[in-house]
């Protein structure tokens, strides 16, 4: 493990665009349709498609003109837009040197889906994944980023298919393993929660309780969802059942390993990145301290992208 700190020669100047987990997954047959936006050049805005899975349309979008491509997964119960409203992660710097395609996950944001807690496992959302990188990618290694349930599904993919990742970026991994044990209950009780009361009431105890304090500035990352009102007990379920790769099954990953994580948050403890660290054998540990810290996180994926392996 090693603590990863771009030099000032690894800056990267981005491209122009827009500034909340192994059984087998469904299918891997896709089909895609490319809207007409697909026409437009990719310095005038982002190339917008769906890819059909069994069960669900994913939404994507890529952005850049050129390169290997990058494809990034967002969080539990969030999105492209949602992470675009709360402005704190923006990883178009990664376009200077690869094409970097976003999406939303089954039952997200403009993504569709079925109720269904085995379609949102981690090892399912991994095969939707992997769907994509072949679409977008097919006779070259990808790029995987992933943020919370993000980077879970990676890690999923990554161990299925190794073969179809050159390089990982891992952000605020969640809870895991035995300090997971306590969350599952209260996860279960939300989803039965919604089910009779509506995602109000999951919006008013997250407002409640508020954002971690690196996360003060920007409350609505945490207080804020975007998935369908009846995909969401089925989301919560699976998260209840779900985890991380147990450790010692991370020992043989070959690929490079960026590791992000932020202090003072119980959902995305530091203790997981650290672990996950400590057994990937090639992994970079960036802890950041403040909301700063966190917005330099596009910049710092980039350097390492754009670094030698090794």
């Amino acid at each position: 493990m090693t603590v990863f700190a771009p030099s000032a020669e690894s800056s990267v100047t981005p491209s122009a665009g827009p500034s909340t987990e192994s059984s087998a997954g469904p299918s891997t047959e896709s089909s895609v349709t490319l809207s007409a936006e697909s026409s437009v050049t990719p310095s005038a805005g982002p190339v917008v498609g769906r890819l059909e899975r069994p069960h669900a349309t994913l939404a994507f979008e890529t952005l850049g003109a050129a390169g290997p491509l990058a494809v990034h997964a967002h969080g539990s119960l969030s999105s492209r837009a949602h992470e675009s409203r709360a402005g704190l992660f923006d990883w178009t710097p990664l376009t200077a040197t690869h094409r970097l395609a976003r999406y939303d996950a089954r039952g997200h944001g403009q993504s569709t889906g079925r109720p269904v807690p085995a379609d949102f496992s981690y090892p399912a959302l991994a095969a939707d994944l992997l769907a994509l990188c072949d679409h977008l990618s097919p006779d070259a290694p990808v790029t995987g980023l992933g943020a919370s349930m993000g980077a879970a599904t990676v890690l999923w993919a990554a161990l299925a298919r190794p073969e179809r990742f050159d390089r990982l970026v891992l952000a605020i991994p969640a809870v895991a393993w035995e300090a997971r044990e306590p969350r599952r209950a209260g996860l279960r009780a939300a989803a039965t929660v919604v089910e009779r009361r509506g995602t109000s009431t999951l919006r008013a105890a997250a407002r409640l309780s508020g954002p971690p304090a690196v996360l003060a500035e920007v409350p609505q990352y945490t207080t804020e969802f975007d998935a369908a009102e009846h995909l969401v007990p089925a989301v919560l379920r699976a998260a209840a059942e779900a985890d991380l790769p147990a450790p010692a099954l991370l020992r043989d990953l070959p690929h490079p390993t960026l590791i992000l994580t932020w202090p003072t948050d119980p959902i995305h403890p530091a203790t997981t990145a650290h672990t996950l660290a400590t057994h990937l054998p090639h992994a970079h540990l960036h802890p950041a301290e403040t909301l700063a810290d966190i917005r330099t996180w596009g910049r710092t994926a980039a350097a390492f992208l754009a670094a030698p392996a090794g």
